[in-house]
């Protein structure tokens, strides 16, 4: 029996176990106690994690399905009438955010990958929900130039206080581009609901420019949440072998990729010997290695009053949920709150109940939340 209990290390222990092969039931962190329930399982690789007025959730798998979690239920036919889109390496189905407006006029935004005779890329489309379908569906962004690799599309979204939609788009694998202003890869893109580029993009004014780009140098970011007292647009992005990077967007700003990195080659050999240069940013926080960080979230509930504005990350291949404690606008502590938990988490959310959600990135996966005692 005792080789069935998981070990959680850092500063999280087990307070008591479940039965052979399950999570902890009880885990004690340096801010509090928290049980993990599962709300739902069975879904194919969750990607995104939104929640409705009603009180129930959709989920994206990247599969290509929306699903709608209603009173603890997963529905058992997936939402209708979503975009033409292709799933393809680490393309699918990405993510679903609402509008700011949401009860009123029931718009939603998907991100996905789309292929045609031209190659893949990253799109966005609009639509309205009712009921179980979505209707009106309309393409307002799209990635240009495609290509014919199926790595890096990003996807990641959030809306900014003036209703504005920030989308992150890859580097797709070829890492030059994330330095070229006139291709849409490597960056963040900030439009209007309608797809046009926002009022104030950076770039706007440059010939060769794409005038939707708000940031540029990301390699392929794959957690982004708006900060509650701020405003301000934080992202997270995957380096290499280590250099993944915690930002605080800044509008016309050269993040570095791939000229600066404090990551190495999948090789092993390095990308470039510079850590630094003059004109580009350096990062909030960085993993050295790699955590292969996914989704982020701000903690805004009351229960765990230690816990209030920090950030937390899901990680891929450390498969942890990490907590990073955030003074002034800079990363103070960092605390490992869920290790060995034998499960890639996808993606962190805030729920409106008070408590942090995550997607479990798995053929099996599951909606969880993180529940204090």
């Amino acid at each position: 029996m005792a080789q069935c209990i998981r070990a959680l290390l850092v500063s999280a222990t087990i307070i008591t176990t479940s039965a052979c092969g399950a999570a902890p039931e009880l885990y004690h962190s340096e801010q509090a106690r928290f049980r993990l329930q599962t709300v739902a399982s069975g879904l194919e690789h969750p990607w995104s994690l939104a929640f409705l007025p009603d009180g129930s959730q959709l989920v994206t798998e990247r599969a290509g399905r929306l699903r709608l979690i209603r009173d603890g239920q997963l529905t058992a036919t997936p939402i209708a009438g979503l975009p033409e889109l292709v799933v393809s390496g680490q393309g699918g189905l990405l993510d679903v955010v609402l509008h700011p407006d949401f009860a009123d006029n029931h718009l939603l935004f998907l991100s996905y990958a789309h292929e045609n005779d031209d190659g893949l890329t990253t799109r966005v489309s609009r639509a309205k929900l009712e009921g179980a379908r979505l209707v009106d569906s309309e393409v307002i962004f799209e990635a240009l130039p495609r290509s014919g690799t199926s790595r890096h599309f990003a996807g990641r979204m959030a809306f900014d206080d003036d209703g504005l939609l920030y989308v992150a788009v890859g580097d797709r694998g070829d890492r030059p581009r994330a330095q070229d202003l006139g291709d849409d890869a490597g960056g963040v893109h900030r439009i209007t609901i309608h797809g046009d580029p926002a009022p104030g993009n950076p770039f706007r004014d440059q010939a060769r420019a794409r005038d939707t780009f708000y940031t540029y140098g990301n390699r392929n970011i794959q957690g982004m949440t708006r900060h509650p007292l701020s405003g301000d647009i934080w992202t997270h992005e995957h380096g290499p072998r280590g250099g993944d990077e915690v930002n605080i967007l800044s509008p016309g700003t050269n993040y570095g990729w791939p000229e600066i990195t404090y990551g190495i080659g999948y090789s092993g050999l390095a990308i470039t010997d510079k850590t630094e240069q003059p004109g580009m940013a350096q990062p909030l926080h960085y993993w050295d290695p790699s955590i292969a960080p996914s989704g982020m979230a701000f903690y805004t509930g009351t229960e765990v009053p230690g816990w209030q504005g920090d950030l937390f990350v899901g990680a891929l291949k450390l498969q942890k949920l990490v907590r990073l404690t955030i003074r002034n606008g800079q990363v103070v502590n960092e605390e490992d709150l869920i290790t060995d938990f034998g499960r890639r988490i996808r993606d962190v959310r805030m729920g409106p109940d008070g408590v942090l959600w995550l997607l479990t990135d798995e053929g099996n996966g599951e909606v969880v939340r993180l529940v204090p005692e």
